[in-house]
């Protein structure tokens, strides 16, 4: 009997090493992971590109934008693998880099620090001008429906480039509520480096957040823009959660009374306790929460003590042996919740363990999750395993980081990645003639170093195949918390 019990053991140690022992390369090289995730950004740069930039199979594209409605709208990123540039998850990708830079900057290496910032100032130098209108938005730049008819290059696109815009009374407050997190978040970032560039950005955060709070609704419930922002990024969880998110960042960057009490008076009316587990381009509530407490936790702020007991719960609901545990894993071990592109989910929630973790760290606070202590090491194990798995400790061995290792997604969903860079094929590519690329067997010719894919789903199978997109197509909302969560690692490679 003792044999079949070392037996069993070793057979159970040699599973949880096989993902290890199958990858090929270094994937546990987290620096080097940190700069391929902030490297994937250059890849979808809108707008007139630098000499110093680095994707240099990607040209100028988008050089018009913005000329329809006698604006400059040049600039900012392309969300995913497609030419339109959405702002509802490109504000909130921002305010997550941002946030990253926050939390970890101080923690990376100096050269990835400055690329995060540059990363982070490419967006807001387009955001800025989205919002320098009073009264006025622009929500969206791009035709998505004429968009995602065509399968070609940024360089060589000439679908229609839409400019979608909302005026006052109009409501906008899920992308200008975003849009003043994404700035207030900025403005700390680049106050100790660039504190001019912070005010700018301070000042038209408080700005953007009245419009939002003054014109309450979704943008997506304006008739003039639904069909081109729907069902694309519309706004299905409603709109009160930016409301509270973008006053919880104007709070964190001025310590305004005026946002405190704002917080803490519209908890109830604006709903801060629904939803309190989802965290994403759509929904806050998980990261309204865990922003909110470190007030709490540092001893300073006692009246939010609500927002800290929601981000206890939902950090509860990640522990296995708690008796709150929802929060659904793949064999694996992959944080799983419906709707595609899981990583988006994975990579949040990771973020959002670590920082939590800190927060509870510098209190010397633990969590109690019912008869379970839970210690912030324990939040980082679990974070630690989404970061390992995403870059190849999963049962198939394979990097879902785009670059990252010998073995990563050949075939992803991106139309600049797929088709022949204009430097190797100078002659524009139309609408129509991108097709052949799609449907290629081949791996896509230009490699688009850092991006993570949407990934596998619950049962953890991945196949490299660039059709289906809930799989294959990256986006920058996936990637931004996770430049975070690599940046803590990097520095803390040895947890255990």
């Amino acid at each position: 009997m003792k044999n079949k019990i070392i037996s069993s053991k070793l057979l159970l140690l040699l599973l949880l090493l096989l993902p290890l022992m199958s990858c090929h390369g270094s994937y546990l090289d987290y620096t080097d992971a940190l700069t391929k995730s902030i490297l994937f950004f250059e890849g979808q740069r809108s707008g007139y590109l630098p000499q110093d930039q680095r994707m240099n199979w990607r040209g100028h594209s988008g050089l018009s934008d913005g000329w329809t409605v006698n604006v400059d709208l040049t600039g900012g990123y392309y969300d995913a693998g497609d030419n339109v540039k959405f702002n509802f998850p490109m504000a909130f990708t921002t305010t997550l880099l941002a946030w990253s830079v926050i939390e970890f900057g101080e923690i990376m290496p100096p050269a990835e620090l400055r690329n995060a910032l540059v990363a982070i100032r490419w967006s807001t130098d387009y955001l800025l001008k989205t919002v320098s209108q009073p009264d006025r938005i622009f929500v969206q730049v791009g035709d998505p429906v004429l968009d995602h008819n065509c399968w070609e290059r940024p360089e060589d696109m000439d679908t229609a480039r839409t400019v979608y815009t909302v005026d006052a009374p109009n409501p906008a407050s899920d992308v200008a509520g975003e849009t003043a997190a994404a700035l207030a978040a900025a403005s700390i970032a680049f106050r100790p480096s660039d504190p001019g560039y912070a005010e700018t950005l301070l000042r038209t955060s408080t700005r953007v957040f009245d419009f939002a709070d003054k014109n309450r609704g979704a943008y997506s419930d304006n008739l003039n823009i639904r069909d081109g922002v729907c069902p694309y990024y519309c706004d299905f969880d409603g709109y009160q959660d930016e409301l509270l998110w973008g006053a919880a960042w104007l709070r964190r960057a001025t310590q305004g009374d005026n946002y405190l009490s704002y917080i803490q008076e519209n908890r109830q009316t604006l709903g801060a306790d629904d939803n309190i587990d989802e965290f994403g381009w759509e929904n806050k509530h998980a990261g309204l929460n865990v922003l909110v407490s470190k007030e709490v936790l540092d001893g300073t702020t006692y009246s939010l003590q609500s927002y800290k007991s929601s981000a206890d719960s939902f950090m509860c609901t990640l522990i296995p042996e708690s008796s709150s545990s929802h929060i659904q894993y793949s064999p694996g071990g992959l944080i799983y919740k419906p709707g595609g592109s899981n990583l988006q989910h994975a990579t949040t929630i990771t973020f959002l363990l670590l920082v939590y973790a800190n927060y509870l760290d510098k209190s010397s606070q633990i969590l109690n999750c019912g008869t379970v202590s839970v210690s912030p090491s324990m939040l980082r194990k679990i974070g630690k395993r989404q970061v390992d798995y995403i870059l190849g400790e999963n049962p198939k061995g394979i990097s879902y980081m785009v670059g990252y290792s010998n073995y990563y997604p050949q075939k992803i969903h991106h139309r600049g990645s797929t088709i022949p860079s204009i430097n190797d094929h100078p002659q524009v590519i139309g609408c129509n003639e991108g097709s052949i690329y799609f449907n290629s067997s081949q791996p896509n010719p230009n490699v688009l170093v850092g991006a993570i894919v949407g990934g596998p789903g619950d049962d953890d199978v991945y196949d490299d195949n660039r059709d289906e997109f809930r799989k294959s197509e990256p986006t920058t909302y996936i990637n931004a918390p996770f430049v975070g969560a690599l940046a803590y690692f990097a520095a803390n490679p040895n947890v255990n």
